[in-house]
């Protein structure tokens, strides 16, 4: 049974930072419909060039949201 190519931590990291991993959470806790608990958490782990290249991109999502939330 052939074993599947093992990728060294310096190379998962390479391609982490080359690529990019964003984790965006959006949680909110509420008891008898009253919210006790919101929390909200963008987390990006990429090169400084990779961020720099998808920054724009992301100011755009982020006003986006801002703009449809103050119409809702």
């Amino acid at each position: 049974m052939a074993q599947p190519d093992s990728s060294s931590l310096a190379e998962v990291l390479d391609r982490v930072l080359d690529k990019g991993v964003v984790v965006d959470v959006f949680a909110r806790l509420s008891l008898v419909g009253i919210e006790i608990l919101t929390v909200e958490a963008r987390v990006v782990a990429a090169s400084v060039d990779t961020f720099l290249h998808y920054a724009e991109e992301i100011a755009k999502i982020e006003q986006a949201e801002l703009t449809a939330g103050a119409e809702a």
